[in-house]
């Protein structure tokens, strides 16, 4: 049955989300709120939101309400919406960290009613301009701690990401910090990394545009991510960020060592063992 969804913060993910679920005829209509009044134009002017409301409007009248803003928001949005909810409306989040929010919402007297979901898919832009049919096929989606949701919330929000043609695994708030930890925040932290350390020895512009190929330009692309949506997540998620730092300093440091010596046989086998990613992303 079609439902109205609530949309809250229009951006990449949310703006993708009900593009799609308008398509699929999943929703009758998209109500949104966002703090930005640009963001908020630009989601009618794109047809991503049919009306903007405040807030509270949305929660009143909304079947599923989706939270789509910076983790650091989130956390807060989510216990405020639950205070207001009745039964049969369902919350979900679509953040990139979990343990935080998790904690923050433990014993709400409607918690059964909300359903932790990351749908891991994404581009490095930002704004409901951003957004576009598609981003979701054949791609992940994780469930965090489903037996804190009653079976009517899951049920909602699985059919959700059922159209957006989503494969749903189920995971704990803690595991799926740390496992993101590695697979996505670390890449970011990386790319921001190579972006500022090729700033500061390039000092040709025009060098930079001309000789950045396939491989620059691919590694560096995460660099160009929101700095409003990634410094919270580094901030919630350091637990599991900082280690994985430490572990991938330690190996470019023995690259780097490596390099010095003039070892092949030490580079060789580096780059051997580093070739052995393919089969585990084949899987």
């Amino acid at each position: 049955m079609a439902k109205i969804v609530g949309l809250v913060g229009v951006g990449l993910i949310g703006g993708s989300i009900v593009l799609d679920l308008k398509e699929k005829g999943f929703v009758t209509k998209v109500l949104a709120s966002d703090l930005s009044e640009r963001n908020a134009s630009k989601a009618l002017e794109l047809r991503i939101a049919d009306e903007i409301v405040e807030l509270d409007t949305l929660i009143e009248k909304s079947d599923i309400i989706i939270i789509a803003t910076p983790v650091n928001a989130s956390v807060k949005l989510v216990s405020y919406v639950l205070d207001r909810i009745g039964d049969g409306q369902y919350v979900m989040d679509v953040g990139s960290t979990k343990s935080l929010l998790d904690k923050e919402i433990e014993g709400h007297n409607r918690r059964g009613q909300f359903v932790a979901t990351h749908p891991m898919a994404g581009t490095e832009f930002s704004g409901p301009e951003a957004a576009f049919k598609g981003l979701f096929k054949d791609r992940v989606a994780i469930i965090c701690n489903p037996e804190k949701s009653n079976p009517k919330a899951l049920n909602a929000i699985s059919e959700l990401y059922y159209h957006l043609e989503m494969r749903m695994i189920l995971m704990d708030a803690d595991s799926h910090d740390e496992h993101v930890g590695y697979v996505s925040h670390l890449s970011h932290a990386i790319s921001y990394a190579l972006a500022v350390a090729v700033l500061d020895k390039e000092k040709d512009d025009t060098a930079i545009f001309n000789l950045a190929a396939g491989g620059f330009a691919s590694t560096v692309r995460l660099a160009k991510s929101s700095v409003d949506m990634w410094l919270p997540i580094f901030e919630q998620n350091a637990e599991h960020v900082l280690p994985i730092l430490d572990t991938y300093l330690e190996k470019l440091t023995q690259f780097k060592t490596y390099l010095e010596a003039g070892d092949t046989k030490g580079l060789t086998g580096f780059i051997a063992e580093a070739n052995r990613i393919k089969d585990k992303l084949k899987k």
